[in-house]
């Protein structure tokens, strides 16, 4: 699939990308090479494919929290292994949501004080960090939880302090890596409508890591990362070839 230009509607564009490691035993280990794609500003872009196949990888490099091997990524205009140390964290922290399948909540703290976390860490004022995060708790449905400590609360609705969270900063661009990977089925449901719903009202540009295939199925586009090379997926249509224990939720085996 070929990237073409830098078209203006291009918020992440790559060109030859490619991701090894070099394993202890001294081997090299090529996750995918040479892909060339676009996320598309304002799209719900679903990630799919099978575990191991990369895309928690690729996601990480869309969001600055890993470095290519080879081939270019661009953010805008702007070339993200390009970018000096302190840029590439502002661009993290100014640009982009991550939302993880373990939502990495502080328990001893507070809802709301976990969603202020990262607002502090910014440098925002106490008092203004705690306004912003509690806007971000009203808006997933959580305005009456916000003293409640994270073992007081369901595994959905640390899921939803989660987005929160990852909403506190307004960033432009959300990445969620199998959101609904810990979550039965009725929840994981809810929290699809959530991120959908907020994709809309806040103007995200969305990508989605998951083996979710309904959920994968209500977004824009659908890309499968297979042995290394990104194939376009009619959404609903065809998606995967593989056993699943369960088509909603949870993972591939």
């Amino acid at each position: 699939m070929s990237a073409g230009g830098a078209g203006s509607d291009a918020v992440f564009r790559a060109v030859g990308l490619s991701r090894r490691y070099v394993s202890g035993a001294g081997m090299t280990v090529e996750v995918f090479s040479g892909l060339d794609f676009e996320v598309r500003r304002g799209e719900r872009l679903a990630l799919v494919g099978q575990s191991g196949a990369g895309k928690s990888t690729l996601l990480y490099l869309l969001g600055g929290l890993d470095s290519s091997s080879g081939g270019r990524l661009y953010f805008g205009d702007k070339e993200l292994a390009e970018l000096p140390d302190s840029e590439l964290a502002g661009f993290r922290n100014r640009e982009i949501g991550f939302v993880w399948q373990n939502h990495s909540l502080l328990p001893e703290f507070t809802a709301l004080e976990n969603v202020m976390m990262p607002l502090l860490i910014r440098g925002r004022k106490q008092a203004e960090a705690a306004a912003a995060a509690r806007t971000r708790l009203e808006e997933v449905g959580l305005g009456g939880r916000t003293t409640h400590r994270v073992g007081e609360l369901s595994g959905g609705e640390q899921q939803r302090v989660a987005i929160a969270r990852a909403l506190g900063g307004d960033p432009s661009v959300l990445l969620a890596d199998e959101p609904t990977g810990n979550l039965d089925f009725r929840t994981g449901e809810m929290i699809i409508e959530l991120l959908l719903g907020l994709h809309t009202s806040r103007s995200l540009t969305s990508v989605f890591v998951t083996h979710n295939l309904a959920f994968a199925s209500r977004c824009d586009r659908v890309l499968e990362l297979d042995k290394g090379v990104l194939v376009e997926r009619a959404p609903g249509g065809g998606i995967l070839q593989s056993s699943a224990t369960n088509t909603y939720g949870g993972s591939y085996v």
